[in-house]
């Protein structure tokens, strides 16, 4: 969305609609329903205006979501009440969101981001609230029960952004951050590399939060051997601050080639959604940005599928001018899709309360999510668990082959391509 210049007034009443901001850490959308249903109160978190990578198009969304299913009616007859938190990406941010939300009373943390699994989930679990589409950023969104992930978060783009690499790259280094969560990355990308009989690929360890990475920008040019290589960052908000670094090097240390399928006479880069998305591409100069011809890894169509009309006439619609919610941001994206389980389960239960036990409950039994395309039909009951080690709580083990054309993200293969084997290949 592009932002315009607003009167007072109309700037009065879209501060109002949009209810609190993640300015003061958490708000509440109000709704404008009625009738005999209690309404549903829940919770979306992310952080913001932090060092390393920010998610605001979340709870932006969540809210736009609110304001759309109310001026319905709310969800069966039920007002939805968004709750948004600023998770600040520390581990006390996590646990006063979390703490927010049980006190509260929220029957569900729904569409939500952070790095901090740990103290949120058991936070969570204390209190029986489920945790729906997460960003699938940490591990322990796809070991509790109380999860229920609509993507299979970083662990399978990073293993299907190695099949992507495993025919178009003779080399690659992988440039990933240097915790421990980043640790994991190296043994996936590697299994999808080996799948097609690639060897493995140079472990460049980064930096989340660093302003430059000339260092591990020389390194990983190395490691990719020039024609014919490939450098894949995967650094979050930092990743366009790598290849930044990266285009910087020294002429004696070759330039980055980029043509169609992001051939050239130099290293091809590439990276997965989240690190780089349209928005990125969009900000550092579109079709001669430094990611054109790039190769993306996603886990949803390209933005300009059709099957995302429906939450784009929500945003034209709901957003007012909140610049935050941009329909091909990956965070909104799956918030859009974690709201949409919410509301189907809501539905499905037909009742005037709804508990957090019910919504858990449900899901568990194996209602059967149909997300319009944008993912498979998604349903956790146990049998449609992939049971991979260390994430086995996926149920969404699909994802997009994708390259920049022309400033544009665009599917370099149609489909989706199932990369549940090469997870459970991981060591």
């Amino acid at each position: 969305m592009t932002g315009r210049r607003l009167t007072p007034l109309l700037a009065y009443v879209t501060a109002t609609a949009a209810g609190a901001s993640l300015l003061t850490g958490c708000g509440v959308i109000p709704g404008a329903t009625g009738g005999s249903r209690e309404p549903i109160t829940v919770m979306t978190w992310a952080p913001d205006r932090t060092k390393a990578t920010n998610m605001p198009g979340m709870p932006a969304m969540a809210q736009t979501f609110a304001r759309w299913v109310n001026s319905r009616g709310g969800i069966d007859g039920h007002e939805l009440r968004v709750l948004t938190c600023n998770e600040r990406n520390t581990s006390e941010g996590a646990a006063d969101c979390a703490g927010r939300a049980i006190d509260e009373k929220a029957v569900a943390v729904v569409g939500s981001y952070s790095q901090q699994g740990r103290v949120f989930m058991n936070s969570l679990e204390a209190a029986g609230i489920p945790y729906i589409g997460g960003y699938g950023v940490t591990d322990d969104e796809f070991t509790s029960p109380l999860s229920y992930p609509v993507n299979g978060g970083q662990a399978s783009l990073v293993a299907g952004h190695g099949m992507q690499l495993a025919d178009a790259c003779e080399k690659v280094a992988l440039v990933r951050p240097d915790t421990v969560g980043g640790d994991r990355l190296p043994a996936l990308l590697d299994s999808g590399l080996r799948g097609a009989k690639h060897g493995g690929a140079l472990d460049v360890p980064a930096a989340e939060d660093a302003a430059e990475y000339t260092r591990p920008a020389g390194r990983a040019r190395a490691g990719a051997k020039g024609a014919g290589g490939c450098v894949a960052a995967v650094l979050g908000e930092r990743t366009q601050t790598f290849f930044d670094s990266f285009r910087r090097l020294p002429e004696k240390e070759g330039r980055s080639g980029s043509g169609k399928d992001g051939k050239g006479g130099g290293v091809r880069i590439s990276s997965v959604l989240g690190s780089v998305d349209q928005p990125v591409i969009d900000r550092t100069g579109g079709a001669h940005s430094p990611f054109e011809g790039a190769f993306v890894t996603g886990w949803y169509p390209e933005a300009g599928d059709r099957s995302w009309a429906p939450m784009r006439k929500v945003v034209r619609e709901h957003a007012f001018v909140d610049n935050r919610v941009d329909p091909a941001d990956t965070g909104v994206q799956t918030t859009w899709i974690a709201y949409t389980v919410l509301k189907a389960v809501v539905e499905s239960l037909d009742r005037d309360r709804i508990t957090a036990t019910e919504i858990a409950h449900a899901l568990d039994r194996g209602e059967r999510i149909d997300t319009g395309g944008l993912t498979p039909a998604l349903r956790w009951k146990y049998t449609d668990l992939l049971g991979a080690s260390g994430f086995p709580r996926i149920v969404n083990h699909q994802v997009t082959f994708q390259v920049v054309r022309q400033g544009r993200l665009v599917a370099q293969k149609p489909g989706f391509v199932d990369v549940g084997a090469t997870l459970l290949a991981v060591p």
